[in-house]
């Protein structure tokens, strides 16, 4: 869950100016808790927040700063966004993570080399006083304009920093080097989906990648920044009153999630807490109702109890049922030279579908590039009812509505043998 808040949640911009006084941000009831409690019940496994956005303002008493929390009146100038979150998520289960934006409408050495060493300051207090940070999130939008302030970033020390500090934080940006952006705002990854990407000459910002390649990757790329998709439940990021009627419906909310989780990226949906620190109704609602429909739509696995069988298989170990025992290191996988192959799966009744879900075993690569998938109708007769590219580490196919004993799936062609340790049906029916 992405959680957008500060300034701008009092005053309905999307980028704030800089100049905004401290005292703006003033919170009423402030419950980290309830975000995570929401989070949490939601489904969702960690929480990313705008630590610090364009603006500049930071929810921490960052010591680099004048326009923190430390210079508000929320408080009496004592508050700690990150600390409370930080707590809350330990005491829920949940991955604590911050965006920092490079960018800063306020910090008077913007724009200058001492900048540099400034932000550098700023991430070590973000990142070295509130426990683990599983996601360093790096924003690359500048709005400063033909005219505007100039920095040159120090990305390579940036880096560092915060590797040395959370070795096992995933770094995200543009060019990662953990994970990229997915080139687009509207929660869709690519039809076609490579985890791997060429950075060399390219930096987050205005020299990143196209948005096109950012959004499938490159399939030879040389190195592995799998996609992230980022969306806001709402039209905007941060909070407004005027769009609590406007929150993402159940349907769209599942549309995304087939085509973000479903297509090999992971899903980072923004729910922006409201003026009085807590998620608001409306967001809260919906989510319950979101998880509601990918439990219906996911709780059981229609292929269940089906026999597989393989075109051509690696040896025992490797069977093709390993791709329903639901064991994530037991997988099927076809002999070495084998580039293509079919797993024909018979269902024990007719079942009636309209997703269907396939997994390579993602630590032994990124492999298929093609597959097709039929279905046998009542006359004995195969339908072909999805043509696709990548599959990843998850691929979910929307097909129409499908009823059917038997089923399979033809990888067309892959760059090594392939291997598959996931295979399912579902119905979604939600309208």
């Amino acid at each position: 869950m992405f959680a957008h808040f500060g300034p701008n949640t009092f005053t309905g911009r999307e980028w704030g100016l800089g100049t905004e006084t401290e005292d703006i941000f003033n919170p009423t009831a402030l419950d980290c808790s309830q975000w995570t409690a929401v989070a949490k019940a939601a489904g969702f496994k960690g929480v990313i927040i705008t630590a610090k956005h364009h603006d500049g303002f930071c929810l921490w008493p960052n010591p680099v700063s004048q326009h923190t929390v430390a210079q508000s009146k929320w408080q009496d100038g004592k508050g700690d966004v990150l600390k409370e979150l930080s707590a809350a998520c330990e005491k829920d289960g949940l991955k604590f993570g911050v965006y920092v934006s490079p960018w800063d409408r306020n910090d008077p050495y913007y724009g200058s080399p001492e900048y540099n060493d400034v932000y550098v300051r700023t991430l070590q207090s973000a990142l070295g006083s509130y426990g683990k940070v599983f996601e360093q999130w790096f924003d690359g939008a500048n709005g400063e304009g033909p005219n505007g302030k100039k920095q040159e970033y120090d990305w390579d020390l940036f880096h560092k920093t915060v590797l040395d500090l959370q070795p096992d934080a995933v770094v995200f940006s543009d060019v990662g080097p953990g994970c990229r952006w997915v080139g687009n705002e509207r929660g869709i990854a690519g039809r076609t989906n490579w985890s791997r990407l060429d950075i060399e000459g390219y930096e987050p910002g205005a020299k990143a990648p196209s948005t096109d390649t950012l959004n499938c990757g490159n399939v030879h790329g040389a190195r592995w920044i799998p996609a992230e998709t980022d969306v806001s439940i709402r039209p905007g990021w941060f909070w407004r009153e005027s769009e609590n009627d406007k929150v993402k419906s159940v349907r769209k909310l599942l549309d995304i999630y087939h085509a973000s989780v479903g297509r090999n990226s992971l899903l980072l949906l923004n729910v922006p807490p409201d003026t009085t620190g807590r998620i608001n109704s409306a967001d809260s609602l919906r989510l319950m109702e979101f998880r509601a429909a990918l439990d219906k739509i996911f709780k059981e696995n229609l292929a269940d109890g089906a026999k597989v069988k393989a075109s051509a298989t690696r040896g025992s170990r490797f069977n093709a049922a390993n791709i329903l025992n639901n064991e994530y290191d037991a997988f099927w996988a076809a002999p070495d030279e084998a580039r293509s192959a079919t797993l024909e799966i018979t269902l024990p009744q007719e079942k009636t579908f309209n997703l269907v879900m396939l997994q390579e075993y993602i630590p032994l690569g990124q492999r298929i590039k093609a597959f097709t998938v039929e279905a046998q109708d009542a006359s004995g007769q195969w339908r072909e009812i999805a043509s696709e590219t990548t599959i990843g580490y998850k691929r979910i196919a929307p097909v129409e509505k499908t009823t059917a004993k038997a089923l399979r799936v033809n990888i067309k062609d892959s760059f090594a043998c392939p291997v598959i340790n996931g295979f399912g049906l579902f119905l979604d029916e939600v309208n």
